[in-house]
């Protein structure tokens, strides 16, 4: 059996302009690099799934890209991942300081990425500070979070702060379209836009949340597919009810209400959905 790899690392990113929904930010960071304006100290904050992690490889990569003689070299060796997460001690923080001293043997710049970096200890931060505020010449640090209030405002005050937003629904709608293509998948607009409402905003959960309805419903995915597979209340449901009581037909109401309740939903969270839609009606 050939081995699966989930979408949400088939189609990571490799370059800004796959980047999705954050074009303000690829757009300054594209800049930035071609202007030599780049800050040595960046923080990449915001929501999960949207593009922070994808965006500081893909920018560690083309800094030396740019300095150096051959675009086709990634300069592996000059990018170096820490995941605060788990490396969050004093001394996590004493080893990495004492790599930045080196310069690198190829390219221009070594490019630190530090990952949920809000989960390093306080001690770990106040370590950090020094380096962060005069950093070598061949230093670029690039830190990202999802809790920027949890990161002291020394730390902050250091750092070019650039904030991701959610990524839209049509935005994540259009990018699974694209997926859809190159996968030879059929899916109706419908099924596409409810994976993207599910989401909320992050495009990782999209493509997760895609490749579990792929996994049900095969290459065709309709709008029925997906409902079923995501249990959510399909708006057909909201019409029939509302036409119900338009037509003062109570009983039937009431058995369509009892019908939503058997399929597992809330019946606090259906009423407010409910007067929700009739009232953006």
């Amino acid at each position: 059996m050939e081995h699966f790899i989930v979408s949400a690392r088939k189609y990571r990113p490799q370059n800004f302009e796959d980047v999705v929904g954050q074009q303000a930010i690829t757009n300054t960071l594209e800049n930035a690099i071609k202007n030599n304006h780049l800050a040595q100290a960046l923080l990449f904050t915001g929501p999960r799934g949207v593009g922070k992690t994808s965006c500081a490889r893909i920018l560690a990569k083309r800094i030396n890209q740019e300095s150096g003689d051959s675009e086709e070299e990634d300069f592996a060796f000059n990018i170096f991942e820490l995941d605060a997460a788990s490396n969050n001690s004093v001394d996590d923080i004493r080893n990495l300081t004492d790599q930045v001293r080196i310069p690198p043997q190829t390219g221009k710049y070594k490019v630190y990425i530090i990952d949920e970096v809000h989960m390093l200890s306080q001690a770990a931060f106040n370590a950090f500070l020094k380096t962060l505020e005069e950093p070598p010449a061949h230093a670029i640090f690039i830190l990202a979070t999802t809790e920027k209030h949890k990161i002291i405002p020394t730390i902050l005050s250091r750092c070019q702060i650039f904030d991701f937003k959610r990524i839209g629904v049509l935005d994540a709608k259009n990018y699974l379209k694209i997926i859809c293509e190159k996968e030879n998948i059929t899916a109706d607009d419908d099924a596409l836009h409810i994976i993207a409402q599910k989401a909320d905003g992050a495009m990782r959960d999209a493509l997760s949340i895609f490749d579990r309805v792929v996994s049900f419903s095969g290459n065709n995915l309709t709008r029925e597919a997906v409902t079923q597979n995501l249990n959510v209340l399909d708006y057909e449901v909201y019409f029939n009810i509302t036409d119900l009581l338009i037509t003062n037909k109570i009983p039937d109401v009431l058995m369509a209400y009892n019908k939503v309740l058997s399929k597992g939903f809330e019946g606090q969270h259906f009423r407010t959905c409910f007067s929700f839609q009739r009232f953006i009606g």
